[in-house]
């Protein structure tokens, strides 16, 4: 992509590097911002490693860097027949790597897993959504299904959302 360092561990990049190889060649606070465009659902097998990733990624970025991260979604044959595909990732996973959240589930008791105070990250989600399949993007285009009916959709069935768009903010 013009205006970025495109990284990819195949092919011709700008950069070959492969990400789960840390640490990564970038200045600490040096990045503004990252597209992971279907890279990373392939990153990190191990929770260690995809921890140790999260760490990388938080020490390259500034604070305020956008980072902008397409993936395919679980519940779609697209996710489900890959074999390269080591973890699903939804907004939900990267909220664990939310500071605030985690401090107010702290407060309320409640049981998920502070990753962000746990490992000395804070990204914070600023936007989320979801790419629709066929028929149901169109219906929702038409106004025939509404946008809750189509979340409600996406949460109990396969293949309703072919992909997840997600954009974190890093706050330092």
């Amino acid at each position: 992509m013009p205006g970025y360092v495109n990284v990819d561990r195949f092919g011709e990049p700008d950069l070959v590097w492969d990400l789960e190889q840390l640490p990564w060649p970038w200045q600490d606070g040096s990045v503004e911002e990252v597209l992971f465009e279907h890279v990373l659902e392939h990153l990190g097998q191990a929770p260690a490693a995809f921890i140790a990733i999260m760490q990388e990624l938080y020490r390259v970025c500034r604070d305020g860097a956008r980072i902008r991260i397409r993936v395919p979604h679980p519940r779609h044959d697209s996710f489900l027949a890959d074999p390269t595909h080591v973890r699903p990732i939804l907004p939900a996973t990267l909220e664990l790597f939310s500071r605030r959240r985690n401090l107010e589930w702290q407060a309320g008791g409640v049981a998920n897993t502070p990753l962000a105070l746990q490992h000395g990250v804070d990204f914070e989600i600023e936007d989320s959504s979801y790419l629709l399949e066929e028929p149901w993007r169109s219906q929702i285009a038409a106004g025939t299904l509404s946008q809750d009916a189509a979340f409600d959709l996406v949460e109990r069935q396969n293949n309703v959302a072919v992909e997840i768009d997600i954009t974190l903010r890093v706050v330092k």
